[in-house]
């Protein structure tokens, strides 16, 4: 039965090279690493400028491999939204951007699975709590006072009515 070996690494939203950590990762499998590269870009494109995990799991008698392609984190996801490169240095005094709430709400739908949240809401106020460490505001209101108001049951319209 043919090994399978996995190695994960850490890239550039479709921006992956041939070079380290790849490369020397995979070369001594004599894989083909441009290919590998080429498929690794084409899965991560659409998280252009994020970091992303990526796992690239190979057979090592026969040489073939799958892209397995993570999900970036929840401060790559909500800095690409807010259009900032990084959060701010006096979370909570000072605020770096603003990111509308439908946007908290597709996050956190993308993020559930990995989540400890027992449903969307509780995982849309997580990503919230993430905006706070950040110094993001959500819909221009400091992220606390967001949060008040999922409690209060103000966004269930938008967050699809899910209740916890």
């Amino acid at each position: 039965m043919a090994e399978r070996k996995t190695f994960s690494f850490i890239v550039d939203g479709g921006q992956a090279t041939g070079g380290p950590p790849i490369g020397p990762a995979l070369g001594p499998l004599g894989v083909n690493i441009m290919q590998i590269v080429k498929r690794i870009n084409e899965l991560t494109a659409d998280f252009h400028g994020m970091k992303v995990p990526v796992k690239v799991h190979v057979d090592q008698d026969t040489k073939e491999f799958d892209v397995e392609v993570g999900v970036p984190t929840t401060t790559a996801l909500l800095a690409k939204e807010a259009g900032i490169e990084k959060g701010s240095s006096q979370a909570g005094k000072e605020f770096v951007g603003n990111v509308a709430f439908a946007r908290i709400v597709s996050i956190a739908k993308l993020k559930q699975p990995e989540m400890n949240a027992s449903s969307l809401k509780a995982a849309v106020k997580e990503v919230i709590g993430t905006c706070t460490s950040m110094g993001l505001k959500v819909e221009g209101k400091p992220p606390k006072e967001v949060i008040k108001e999922v409690d209060e049951g103000k966004w269930d319209s938008v967050i699809g009515g899910s209740v916890s």
